[in-house]
C-alpha cells in the first residue's frame, strides 16, 4: 500500500506540473530581469512609481557579467542560451584593437569584448552608499522606496570610448543627498517599468519581494575596460571588484509588470 500511495503521489504531481515545467512563485509583485522590448505584463500589483533619481540617495552600484534584461542593443544570448544574460549586438563588429588583451585584473570577471550591466540604485533611506543592497535598508527604514537606473556596457580596449569614472560616486552630492557624478546618455529613452531585485539567487520560482522602479536603457555604450579597472583599483566605497551573475530573464507573464 505504501507504495501504491507514493506512486499515486507521483502521477498527481505530474499531471499538475508538466515535466519540465518550471513552478512560478504565487503572490509576489512583478520581477525582474525581463526583455525590456516586449511590453505585456499580467502582474497589476499595485505600484507606486519611486521619485526621480535625483531625488533620492545613492546607496550601491554594482555590476554584473553580460546584460541581465534583454533590450533592442543587447538581444544576443550570451553563455549557455538565455540563461546565460545577454550581449551587445555589435560585438562581433569590434575591431582587433578594441579586443586587445590587457594584463590589469583590478575588476575580475571581465575582458575586452565582453557585455556587462551596470545597475546604480537609490533609495528613500537616509543612508550612506555602500557595499550590497544592504546598504540601500536600515534598521529603522526597512521597506523603502527602490529606483535601479541600468546601462548595459560593451568593454573595449579604447581610451577614447566612455570613462567609467565619470559615472561613478567619488563622493559626490547634489542637495546634500549622495549622487552619481553623471548617468549614463545617448543610449535611448529609458524604459520604466515595475520589477524587483535581481540576481543569481533569485528565479521564476524563487522571487525576490522587494519592488523597484526600474529605468533600463535600450543601447549599449561602449566603455573603456581600463576606467572600470581604474575604478576596482581606487578602493571604490562599494566594495566592486567583480562582476556578479545574472538572474534568469522572467517570461511568465504573471511575474511581469505591463509596460504603458
Amino acid at each position: 500500500m505504501p507504495r501504491i500511495l507514493a506512486c499515486l503521489a507521483l502521477f498527481l504531481a505530474a499531471l499538475a506540473l508538466p515535466a519540465g515545467a518550471e513552478e512560478i512563485c504565487q503572490g509576489y509583485g512583478p520581477q525582474a530581469p525581463r526583455d525590456i522590448a516586449s511590453r505585456i505584463g499580467l502582474n497589476r500589483q499595485v505600484w507606486t512609481p519611486a521619485p526621480p533619481a535625483s531625488d533620492m540617495r545613492l546607496c550601491n552600484i554594482h555590476v554584473h557579467a553580460q546584460a541581465e534584461h534583454k533590450g533592442p542593443g543587447y538581444s544576443v544570448p550570451a553563455g549557455e542560451g538565455p540563461d546565460g544574460g545577454w550581449a551587445c549586438n555589435d560585438t562581433w563588429r569590434l575591431s582587433p584593437s578594441d579586443l586587445a588583451p590587457t594584463s590589469r585584473r583590478n575588476f575580475e570577471g571581465v575582458s575586452p569584448g565582453n557585455t556587462i550591466e551596470v545597475h546604480w540604485v537609490f533609495t528613500s533611506c537616509p543612508v550612506a552608499p555602500g557595499p550590497g543592497l544592504g546598504s540601500c535598508l536600515s534598521e529603522t527604514c526597512t521597506n523603502p522606496e527602490l529606483r535601479v537606473e541600468a546601462q548595459v556596457f560593451l568593454l573595449v580596449n579604447d581610451p577614447d570610448a566612455l570613462d567609467f569614472s565619470d559615472f561613478s560616486y567619488r563622493g559626490h552630492t547634489a542637495d546634500g543627498r549622495p549622487q552619481p557624478r553623471a548617468l549614463p546618455t545617448g543610449t535611448g529613452d529609458p524604459v520604466t517599468f515595475a520589477g524587483s531585485t535581481t540576481g543569481s539567487s533569485y528565479s521564476q520560482s524563487a522571487c525576490s519581494p522587494l519592488q523597484v522602479t526600474w529605468s533600463v536603457r535600450p543601447d549599449c555604450a561602449r566603455l573603456d575596460i581600463g576606467s572600470l579597472h581604474d575604478w576596482a583599483e581606487s578602493g571604490n566605497v562599494f566594495d566592486e571588484h567583480h562582476a556578479h551573475g545574472v538572474r534568469h530573464i522572467v517570461t511568465a507573464p504573471e511575474l511581469l509588470s505591463p509596460i504603458p
